[in-house]
């Protein structure tokens, strides 16, 4: 089955200890697609300027991603970040967001997108997340992102969409933002409270946790030697979680546990080079390669 993924397509400049990429092809929506893309087809929704390069969106055509919900706005320039992360990775700062068309777009669903069952709503305004569901009538499972912007900025929007989707991904500071709770347990029982059945909570090196109900499931992140670029890890793990339960169509706790499997792997690649190199490099073997180590690292026997 198809995954809808509504998010941005963007342009990233990164500075880190091992070295820096300029204008390279970034974005919530292309991490998430990419990742997905493993496992299932992908339709993708953004808004892009004209100073987007063709062959961008023909690499992704060719991993079986949809781009027809990629839209050129005429005379516009494409949403662009810019930040650096500190020696040990554990702080970004922001330098720079263009927002440029991403600041204001049509959130109009395509006719062939409009049944889709399963939806990833990367990060992006609560009120086109919420105008993109109020066009999705067969969704079946739909995960929501966001960001300390939003849940600073537009707290009121976002409790709203939040009641209209099953489930988010969110990193360990977002959700003790959210919820003024320093517990991670409390504070994602307490988002549960606000709508969603199921939270994931994202820890970065540290792994995940996912709750549903009075069940928890918490994964450690697979061992990585050389980090080079943590840029768009988050969107990989949240893409690589819902292209596998695309892919199966189950939506059941235990399938949505071996996603969250499949998402951490995802992300140790995605971190080992600039924008979406590694992820254009391996393939899905590699990818159940090191699946299986993960599982020997945390086996009892």
């Amino acid at each position: 089955m198809s995954l809808l993924i509504v998010g941005s397509v963007a342009f990233d400049t990164v500075h880190t200890a091992q070295g820096s990429a300029d204008e390279v092809l970034g974005g919530s929506a292309t991490y998430c697609a990419y990742a997905a893309s493993f496992f299932a087809p992908v339709w993708v929704v953004s808004p892009i300027g004209e100073d987007m390069p063709a062959e961008h969106l023909e690499a992704m055509r060719r991993r079986g991603i949809d781009t027809r919900g990629i839209r050129v706005v005429p005379g516009g320039k494409t949403f662009r970040w810019a930040g650096r992360y500190s020696d040990d990775f554990l702080l970004r700062t922001t330098e720079r967001v263009d927002l440029n068309v991403f600041g204001n777009y049509d959130t109009t669903i395509p006719a062939e997108y409009r049944g889709a069952e399963f939806v990833f709503l990367a990060n992006g305004a609560p009120s086109a997340q919420r105008e993109v569901l109020e066009q999705l009538p067969k969704r079946r499972l739909a995960v929501l992102d966001t960001m300390n912007h939003w849940i600073t900025g537009a707290r009121r929007d976002l409790l709203d969409v939040m009641k209209m989707v099953d489930g988010v991904v969110l990193n360990d500071e977002e959700v003790r933002l959210l919820t003024g709770e320093t517990n991670l347990l409390v504070a994602a029982r307490t988002i549960e409270k606000m709508g969603p059945r199921l939270v994931v909570v994202k820890k970065g090196e540290h792994g995940s946790i996912l709750i549903e109900g009075d069940r928890a499931f918490v994964l450690p992140a697979r061992l990585t030697e050389f980090v080079r670029d943590p840029t768009g890890a988050g969107d990989s793990f949240g893409g690589g979680m819902m292209g596998w339960v695309a892919k199966t169509g189950d939506v059941s706790l235990e399938s949505i546990k071996r996603g969250v499997l499949y998402g951490t792997v995802i992300a140790s690649f995605c971190v080992e080079d600039f924008s979406l190199r590694r992820l254009q490099e391996i393939s899905l073997e590699d990818i159940e390669g090191r699946k299986r180590e993960l599982l020997g690292m945390i086996a009892w026997e």
